[in-house]
């Protein structure tokens, strides 16, 4: 396992506690993420195409996930 790949293990560990965040920004939307291969899929609307977003997760995963 190279140092990279050893950091972003500890960094996803330490990111599954719930934390506080504290942003400003301009709009707000909340949605589910679907599905989209092997991976999730979230729409933003697009007049957002090109501006810098944040994605912040709301619930845990599930113990599935974890594993």
């Amino acid at each position: 396992m190279t140092k990279k790949e050893e950091k972003d293990k500890i960094d996803h560990k330490e990111a599954t506690g719930l934390a506080s965040f504290h942003f400003e920004g301009y709009e707000l939307v909340e949605k589910i993420v679907k599905q989209s291969g092997n991976s999730g899929r979230i729409y933003l609307p697009a007049s957002w195409i090109g501006t810098k977003v944040k994605i912040i997760r709301l619930e845990p995963l599930g113990k599935k996930e974890l594993e």
